[in-house]
């Protein structure tokens, strides 16, 4: 597998992750069970941005120094486009977690640790899918075939079931859980299990983490081979994988109460995948430059922002005026 990240690099980004996470339990704790602002979500949001361009601009400024300034400049573009496609696809995520905890009623001021324990998980799963595709791409070069063709059918897939809310209570995990182990409908704080009459019931909290954590490796299988083509190179697909995942749970209360204003974005993320399928399928034939495909990838995620938010804005002038309460 060749990469630019060197020993130092791998060890020095491990560091920084498990301390990033570290100072986020450490905060969650002192805070306590509570309701996440708007202004805290924006704050939070922005750090986990800042980092991100933080470490690219670092990474770029040593790639300059080693390697010159055009190895620098495509390795930055290749994480800053994956890095844009890992975080519109996340958006996703959230309209997934924003179902389940609606549906099992999870009170906000707990939704904060399911999240925390959910990206905890998704970082190690997807820690190691990441190094095992790139075993694979390094050994069996056809397969770049077979994940192009995937992310293609998977855009169209997703075009059509654009609006479709699925059904969690069909969800098949939720029905073994519930053969398998006793649910109460009722939560104990933050706890995962209860007792009751001295019987040992798990809570919601539990039952939604499980479905958090199954949900992602289904998004996972879609995300992770939307950025191996973009790059080849496991420590900029891992990197920007993470920065992506770090940041999801201040996007998730960022966005919480504005998801239906994104109701176009799941056509733009299609039309990415098929791009980027297509540039995967033609890899031999074609040589798309990095630049070329962080401008069309911004340009459509952008423009399906841009029409959801003006499609919405037109919805609501047309609405008509709420009736005064009867007297």
């Amino acid at each position: 597998m060749e990469t630019i990240g060197t020993l130092w690099m791998w060890a020095g980004f491990a560091v920084f992750v498990v301390v990033a996470i570290g100072i986020d339990l450490l905060v969650m704790e002192r805070q306590g069970a509570h309701k996440v602002t708007m202004k805290e979500a924006v704050r939070w949001s922005l750090l986990w941005f800042s980092l991100a361009f933080v470490f690219v601009g670092i990474l770029w400024w040593y790639l300059d120094g080693s390697q010159g300034r055009e190895v620098a400049n495509t390795v930055s573009m290749q994480f800053i486009t994956g890095y844009l496609v890992e975080k519109s696809l996340s958006v996703d995520n959230i309209f997934v977690f924003l179902m389940l905890f609606s549906y099992f009623a999870v009170p906000p001021q707990y939704q904060k640790r399911a999240l925390i324990i959910g990206i905890i998980g998704a970082i190690v799963l997807r820690t190691l899918l990441i190094l095992a595709g790139a075993w694979l791409l390094a050994t069996f070069h056809w397969l770049l075939y077979v994940f192009g063709a995937f992310l293609v059918v998977t855009g169209v897939k997703m075009w059509f079931a654009a609006g479709q809310e699925p059904d969690i209570a069909t969800n098949p995990v939720l029905k073994f859980l519930k053969k398998r182990i006793r649910i109460t409908d009722q939560f104990d704080g933050e706890k995962l299990s209860t007792m009751i009459n001295g019987v040992k019931h798990y809570t919601p909290l539990f039952v939604v983490l499980i479905l958090i954590g199954t949900t992602d490796i289904i998004f996972a299988v879609d995300s992770i081979p939307a950025i191996f083509a973009i790059t080849s190179d496991p420590f900029i697909v891992l990197t920007a994988n993470i920065f992506a995942i770090l940041g999801l749970r201040a996007l998730y209360f960022l966005l919480a109460d504005l998801a239906n204003r994104f109701h176009l974005l799941a056509y733009g993320l299609a039309l990415v995948l098929v791009f980027i399928g297509g540039k995967m399928l033609l890899i031999d034939l074609v040589k798309i430059p990095i630049g070329y495909a962080l401008l069309v990838t911004a340009s459509l995620i952008a423009g399906s922002i841009f029409l959801s938010l003006r499609s919405s804005g037109e919805a609501a002038k047309g609405a008509p005026p709420a009736l005064p309460p009867k007297a």
